[in-house]
Parts: structure tokens; sequence; C-alpha cells
């Protein structure tokens, strides 16, 4: 939509979707069988594109962290286990309190959404 043009279509798209999306993963198990390994471990590129523009209009550097990634890998004893660097540490490097705030929105969004996960109420 926004190839052709259509702004205000795209932005109205884009605000009725999901908060977080998994725009991209990466399976770094499969790499790991290139030296004998045999682990369960996926990276995600997570973030929702309305987002991203709040933060880029004001610095155009923070596109280096948006979206930003989660790692999900199964530890030594079989559990699941999420990592990510929390965005308002990422973003908050800019030093510009527009950015930050909507970075702290997205901490918030994380934890909203693994509480998802572990209640078992994400579909």
């Amino acid at each position: 939509m926004l190839r052709s043009g259509e702004v205000e279509r795209a932005t109205r798209e884009l605000e009725r979707g999901p908060e977080l999306a998994i725009l991209q993963s990466r399976d770094h198990g499969s790499l790991l069988q290139i030296a004998g390994l045999a682990r369960k471990v996926l990276q995600y590129d997570v973030g929702n594109p309305l987002t991203a523009s709040k933060m880029t209009r004001h610095q155009l550097a923070a596109a280096m962290y948006a979206p930003f990634r989660i790692v999900l890998y199964e530890n030594e004893q079989g559990h699941a286990v999420f990592e990510y660097d929390k965005p308002s540490t990422l973003f908050g490097q800019f030093g510009d309190e527009r950015v930050t705030m909507v970075a702290l929105e997205l901490d918030a969004a994380i934890v909203r959404a693994l509480q998802c996960v572990a209640d078992g109420s994400l579909t």
C-alpha cells in the first residue's frame, strides 16, 4: 500500500493489526549442525512497522534496532528460554525522550506477549 501511495489506508491497516508480530525468523539450531550439534534455537525479528515509524521519525538511527530480536532456545534442562534486549535499553541510547517513550511501550508489550504465551492464551 505504501509503495502505491496509499499512506492513509496503510496506516489504518497497521493500527488495526497486532501490537507485535514476528516479521522474520531464523533457525540457528540448523546452523549448529555445521559443528555437529543438535540444538533448538530460533531467532525472531519482532516488531510493528507503525511503532517503528514512531521512533525513526525522530531518530533515523533507531532503524538499526527496529525490529528488535528475540531468541527462543531450549536450555540444558530442556526448558524454553526467551532472551532479548529491552527496547528501552536499545533505543534509550539515543537520548531522545520521544523515542524512549515508545521503547518503554515496547518493553510492556513484550511482557504482555510473553505472559500470554506462559498462560497459553496466545493463539
